[in-house]
């Protein structure tokens, strides 16, 4: 299986150089997810009780987005549905849905990196988490799924879990870089 280069990953977002038409594509994908301080980001999203067809084509809307936006997962809140639900793609030819995700293990061991969110464009902030986390919950169909991960896969689930629970990286920084991405994200006032 063909892994991501980490070096390339940031939090939700790759990094890297897109042809003008991916980059048409991611902009209008990034268009469709909230960007901060949008309320959504800030509320807990519900369980989801029924896998029927909405669901389903819920998860497919989000997955296209996702890839557009040039991310490497996504959470319903960010397209402004309060459910428990994400999707990610742990591997080059993997892409996969989460619904009621709980993340029941914790590696102890953890590691600080930059983690960048399609609904923060363009700030990276450093952010502890777990190296190797266990995730459970249901597929798009219902089905019962257990994933074991570690590396940026790991580090992408606990980002989306976060987003379910309307935490934001920015929470979950040093208060430097959390002054810091906020500063950068204060609109400007022009005065004229």
């Amino acid at each position: 299986m063909h892994e991501h280069d980490e070096a390339d990953i940031e939090g939700q977002v790759r990094d890297e150089e897109l042809d003008p038409e991916r980059e048409a594509r991611r902009r209008i994908a990034l268009a469709q997810i909230r960007q901060y301080p949008d309320a959504a980001l800030k509320l807990q999203a519900r369980p989801v009780d029924e896998f029927d067809d909405e669901l389903r084509s819920l998860v497919e809307r989000m997955k296209l987005l996702m890839q557009d936006a040039n991310g490497i997962g996504l959470a319903a809140t960010q397209v402004g549905v309060l459910r428990r639900l994400f999707v990610f793609q742990p591997s080059e030819d993997e892409l996969l849905a989460m619904v009621n995700p709980e993340i029941v293990q914790r590696s102890e061991e953890t590691e600080v990196a930059e983690e960048g969110c399609l609904s923060i464009q363009g700030i990276t902030v450093p952010v502890e988490r777990a190296l190797e986390v266990t995730i459970v919950g249901r597929d798009e169909t219902g089905a019962g799924v257990r994933y074991e991960l570690d590396g940026y896969a790991a580090r992408c689930v606990q980002h989306e879990t976060d987003h379910l629970d309307g935490v934001l990286m920015i929470d979950r920084t040093t208060p430097e870089a959390r002054r810091e991405a906020l500063g950068a994200l204060r609109p400007r006032i022009v005065l004229s």
